[in-house]
């Protein structure tokens, strides 16, 4: 009987490393795809026909499963075991999400406050940038649309960015992934009954709190902006309706 090769050093662990690569990015794709709608609200997800879509093997299309449901984009089915959704858009997902995201875009606004003079007023000429081109786009078209939901997104970076440590920017960018699904799903809506508008005024009171220094101020406001969002938000879900529920 022949001897048995011998394993070559590393090859476990490079093993290892290749499936570690092929699961974050069939995640970092699968994330995308979520966030921006491509994969719809409710829309069932199977290991195989990810592992042909994505080419690789159902090990790491596995793992990238288990982390996008512990971000709450993916979810089990209630009512057939073993089956994976892209997770739907419900207001109480939205008003959880909403305040989570306030209190911690709150904290961020407050270190954004602290500052030195120089920094802040960086933040202040980015951020009214952002908020006068989105005051802007007044006609509800598709174009209008897709481009204020990127400068809202972009507002809220502009700060966090600026002031938040890492492990707090990792805890926004989970919940922004979430947050994005419902801004792109129901702005058209805001923008056709203006509402909006206010969005805008309470983004220009977080960025003079900024400005001036005052951290308690911009914290308290920045959480605000969020509760009031939920409210426009829910009155918006309410009238459209919830989307991508499991009906069987």
């Amino acid at each position: 009987m022949p001897a048995a090769r011998p394993r070559k050093p590393g090859g476990t662990h490079r093993t290892s490393a290749r499936l570690r690569r092929l699961a974050d990015t069939a995640y970092a794709r699968l994330r995308e795809s979520i966030v921006t709608l491509r994969l719809a609200p409710g829309a069932p997800l199977t290991e195989l026909d990810l592992c042909k879509r994505l080419g690789i093997s159902r090990t790491p299309v596995r793992a990238a499963l288990l982390r996008l449901e512990q971000e709450g984009l993916v979810t089990a089915s209630p009512h057939r075991s073993g089956r994976m959704a892209v997770a739907p858009l419900t207001s109480d997902d939205m008003r959880e999400l909403f305040l989570m995201v306030g209190a911690l875009d709150g904290v961020a606004a407050r270190l954004a406050a602290e500052r030195p003079a120089a920094a802040r007023a960086a933040v202040v000429r980015t951020g009214g940038a952002l908020n006068a081109r989105q005051r802007e786009l007044s006609t509800p078209d598709v174009t209008a649309i897709r481009a204020a939901q990127d400068l809202d997104m972009r507002f809220h970076r502009c700060y966090e960015e600026a002031a938040a440590g890492p492990r707090l920017k990792a805890k926004l960018d989970a919940l922004h992934a979430r947050r994005e699904r419902y801004v792109r799903v129901y702005t058209e809506a805001l923008l056709l009954t203006g509402s909006v508008e206010e969005s805008l005024d309470e983004h220009l009171a977080i960025l003079r709190a900024i400005g001036e220094g005052r951290p308690d101020e911009a914290e308290r406001l920045a959480a605000f902006n969020y509760r009031n969002g939920l409210d426009r938000y829910r009155r918006i879900v309410a009238m459209h309706g919830e989307r991508g529920n499991w009906n069987t």
